[in-house]
């Protein structure tokens, strides 16, 4: 089982484990610290968190700015890969391509998603190959602010 994984398992059994554990992911990778990501599902093939909305994250208007968003999605894409990858792959993003849909006038739910079949072996040739994986966020009322795709690149990992 990934490491991620058994954080989430082990942390999410704890009161505010999820709030322990969100703390822990932006440790590891610091610039997700500024949208205080609160993962909620971590599970193979989805993960999803929220970005609360404050000040801080603000833009002119008062909403949820937009390179935020996009933060928000590349960290629930990056806890997808990790629990998703098989352990012979690794991986790193090659691109990502958005669509603002909406004002983001609530916290928003960022949900990366991906099909099981997508990481087969079948899929993933040993030389490489560029792996897409569905991205939205969503405000309080079900409203989807942003939506879009994150491309990966996954080769083999070295031995």
């Amino acid at each position: 089982m990934p490491s991620v994984l058994t954080l989430w398992h082990t942390l999410d059994k704890l009161p505010r484990g999820e709030r322990l554990f969100s703390f822990a992911f932006a440790r590891k990778a610091p610039y997700f610290a500024t949208i205080r990501p609160r993962f909620t599902v971590i599970e193979p093939n989805r993960a999803e968190l929220v970005i609360p909305k404050r000040r801080r994250v603000h833009n002119h208007l008062g909403t949820v700015h937009a390179i935020a968003l996009c933060n928000g999605l590349e960290a629930a894409m990056g806890a997808l890969a990790e629990v998703t990858i098989p352990a012979d792959k690794r991986w790193i993003p090659k691109g990502m391509t958005v669509a603002y849909t909406a004002k983001a006038t609530s916290d928003i739910t960022c949900i990366a998603e991906t099909d099981p079949a997508q990481w087969s072996p079948d899929v993933l040739p040993d030389d490489g190959a560029e792996l897409p994986v569905r991205v939205r966020g969503v405000r309080d009322d079900g409203a989807i602010v942003i939506d879009g795709e994150i491309r990966l690149w996954v080769t083999p990992r070295k031995r």
